[in-house]
């Protein structure tokens, strides 16, 4: 009896040894949206081969030796049979779409035996790029941050450069197509009162891709016509040894001023802008890419200039907008301001006058009134008067009695 359980306990240990060896480990795959993608398979060479691809135990390929035909049951997967003669029993998917994900098995058998593989497969629609721009279509201006045909959805987050303490409230929204993959839309009003403040857009994924960021800041010059012009652009201190792309816009499309490696030194300016525009390239690998504007005119050079500090997975944009006034317009305001002088003075005139005969008229006013005395000065005058009314009386006493005497005699 011992004979016997120790008997099927060694038979049972090689199979599980066998299949042990034959079996091959499990893999994960990650494959890209609209791309080829290969789902590995490999065995020991033997005879009589025949192959079996499922997906989720569904059939989709295969391949039987002995009655040399193969049969693809899904348009898209195919297994080469000259290689499967070689041990390779790799399926090949094209233009892989989201609703491939799952788990495929192989299995395999020989005259050796079965072997089986399972492949987990994952597709992934990674960030490709991402867009910032300033936008006015809502009634006020805010920063709209998008990026297209992503999957899994990826998560918007903003800064500024410098720091601000107000809270950044973005309104981000996330909408998927008929493919499944998705665009983040992300929008952030602008701050009032911060002019020059550079807003940063990031997106990650969770699949662990790199982080993707893009910066902007917007700003608006003016220069004189024949007066050479410096339009700043400075790169964000996170960007190193970046390329520099300058271009101008006039409501066409944007035309190439020049670009700028700051690895390699070596620039490239277009031929009609090679007498009106410069870069200092010592000072690019600094960030500072600000671009002198020689000889500007009016007619040709009046427009929005963008410089764009770029590496891989990161932008920074700089779009300024630049006024060239020509020198009618200068002389125009020139004799707008000398009219106004005019008038301001005229105005301040007037001003004066009137206050000098508000002046006048109180002080006419004052000297017509009765004087105030002092009370001694009244004490005498009426002392002065007292006296003179006994005077008087006495005049008229004297005269009354002259006239009486004069009856009785």
């Amino acid at each position: 009896m011992s004979a016997f359980i120790c008997m099927w306990a060694c038979f049972l240990l090689r199979i599980s040894v066998a299949a042990a060896q034959d079996k091959t480990p499990d893999a994960s795959v990650t494959c890209l949206v609209s791309e080829e993608c290969h789902l590995p398979c490999t065995f020991p060479p033997a005879p009589n081969q025949s192959v079996r691809w499922f997906r989720q135990d569904v059939l989709m390929f295969s391949f039987a030796e002995t009655h040399g035909e193969s049969k693809t049951l899904v348009g898209r997967a195919a297994v080469y049979p000259p290689m499967i003669a070689g041990g390779n029993a790799t399926l090949v998917l094209r233009e892989v779409g989201l609703k491939d994900r799952g788990t495929y098995r192989c299995r395999v058998h020989t005259s050796q035996g079965e072997h089986n593989a399972k492949v987990v497969l994952k597709v992934e629609a990674p960030v490709q790029g991402l867009s910032l721009e300033l936008s006015r279509l809502s009634g006020y201006e805010e920063m709209k941050c998008t990026v297209r045909d992503v999957f899994p959805p990826p998560r918007v987050t903003w800064a500024t450069e410098p720091p601000t303490f107000e809270d950044l409230r973005p309104i981000t929204r996330m909408l998927a197509d008929k493919r499944g993959l998705y665009t983040a839309d992300s929008r952030l009003k602008v701050l009032k009162g911060q002019p020059d403040l550079i807003y940063i857009c990031k997106v990650t994924t969770s699949y662990g891709g790199p982080t993707w960021t893009s910066s902007l800041r917007e700003r608006a010059i003016t220069g004189s016509e024949g007066r050479d012009l410096t339009i700043p652009c400075f790169a964000p201190p996170y960007l190193n040894s970046p390329t520099l792309h300058w271009s101008f816009s006039n409501g066409e499309d944007p035309a190439h001023i020049l670009t700028y490696d700051s690895r390699s030194g070596h620039s490239h300016s277009a031929p009609a802008w090679e007498r009106h525009a410069e870069l200092d390239g010592f000072r690019v690998p600094f960030g500072d890419g600000s671009l002198r504007l020689m000889d500007p005119e009016h007619a040709h050079h009046e427009g929005t200039y963008s410089c764009v500090f770029s590496m891989p997975y990161n932008t920074h944009t700089e779009r300024t907008d630049v006024a060239i006034n020509t020198p009618t317009a200068n002389r125009s305001t020139s004799g707008q301001t000398s009219y106004w002088w005019i008038i301001g003075l005229v105005v301040a005139v007037m001003v004066l006058g009137l206050a000098a005969m508000l002046v006048y008229l109180k002080l006419r006013g004052n000297t017509a009134k009765p004087s105030s005395r002092d009370p001694e000065e009244e004490t005498e005058l009426n002392s002065v008067k007292d006296v003179e009314g006994e005077s008087e009386t006495s005049k008229r006493f004297a005269a009354g009695g002259n006239n009486g005497q004069s009856g009785l005699s």
